[in-house]
């Protein structure tokens, strides 16, 4: 299979719409709804085509490529910046320690807090690799891409990244911090509310959720096992963010509980260590594995490949050269796989 990353075009609809339905429950940034996937990629279509600079509320969406079939194996994304134009909640886990001097005694309360913090911020999601294409390295290409993009162009990104992982649903949909804290307030099931999230924003949390800190103490043991706690299927994805140097900071999702992970954007390793370099030669005589991207915002393309520094000189394997169509004195941004 010949992989490469590529910012998604209006008519990868289909195809996106097919991988939102393996995706399953709690996915918000892949919803199973042809309107609202075609409304993220006119989204992203128009952020490409923006000339600015400046971050602001623009989504890109990536695609995964086979070269040799023409079939999408994987998708991504990136929101610029989050918050600009609808409220970014999450819950902030903290602690009231009190003191009774007549007991003689001290209590420490865990409790949830909602907030607005991470509004600012810079946020990847939405990826999702096809069952069949879970091996050689593909998820890593996609996930990584991201950062090449966002090292790629800079301006348009925030100095805050974060990535919400979703977090523990069963098989039939039910989520038990939603069903714990939230669903008593909504009168809806975690599915009811996490499509309608999908398509249609937080605003109605914002109308309905109560603004006072929930005690932990006050949850069931079931909501208070999951918080913080990501899918099993997650778990993968949660080990690269945090090779990245991703780290909790005490968020997680208001609907499942699910962990917020975030990360200074400069000290991401992909972004902090990728190199711009110009290419000397096509050819590798002592190769080692890479990821090299090549082309700005509509022509961006990244791909796994091999290169090397020969005597000084950037050498790109011809094979990874092909695949990004680049060639000796191109520019291309490249780190260690």
């Amino acid at each position: 299979m010949t992989a490469i990353v590529r910012p998604a075009r209006p008519d990868d609809l289909e195809s996106l719409y097919e991988m939102a339905k393996l995706a399953g429950n709690g996915f918000t940034n892949l919803p199973a709804d042809r309107t609202a996937l075609a409304a993220k990629l006119a989204r992203s279509d128009d952020a490409l085509s923006l000339e600015t600079a400046a971050s602001g509320d623009h989504l890109y969406v990536l695609m995964l490529e086979d070269l040799d079939s023409g079939r999408i194996a994987g998708t991504a994304q990136i929101m610029a910046r989050v918050g600009d134009k609808r409220p970014f909640y999450s819950y902030r886990r903290g602690v009231l320690t009190q003191h009774s001097a007549e007991l003689g005694r001290s209590f420490r309360a865990e409790m949830l807090t909602l907030t607005t913090d991470l509004e600012g911020s810079s946020e990847v999601g939405g990826l999702f690799l096809h069952p069949r294409f879970r091996a050689g390295g593909l998820g890593l290409l996609l996930a990584r891409s991201r950062y090449l993009f966002i090292r790629q162009h800079r301006a348009r990104f925030c100095d805050r990244l974060l990535a919400e992982l979703r977090g523990v649903i069963d098989e039939t949909g039910v989520a038990p911090f939603w069903d714990g804290l939230a669903g008593p307030f909504f009168g809806m099931s975690f599915r009811e509310a996490d499509a309608f999230n999908a398509v249609n924003g937080h605003q109605f949390i914002a109308d309905l959720m109560p603004k006072h800190p929930i005690y932990l103490a006050m949850l069931p043991d079931s909501a208070r096992a999951v918080i913080g706690v990501p899918h099993p299927t997650g778990r993968p994805a949660m080990r690269m963010l945090e090779a990245e140097g991703f780290a909790s900071q005490g968020y997680v999702d208001i609907f499942d509980g699910g962990p917020t992970l975030s990360a200074p954007t400069d000290h991401v390793r992909t972004i902090r260590d990728a190199g711009e370099t110009v290419i000397d030669a096509v050819g590798c005589a002592r190769p080692t594995k890479a990821l090299v991207s090549a082309g700005t915002l509509r022509d961006f393309r990244a791909a796994l490949g091999e290169a090397s520094y020969e005597d000084g000189r950037f050498h790109l394997a011809a094979a990874c050269a092909e695949t990004l169509g680049v060639t000796a004195g191109d520019t291309v941004l490249h780190v260690a796989r």
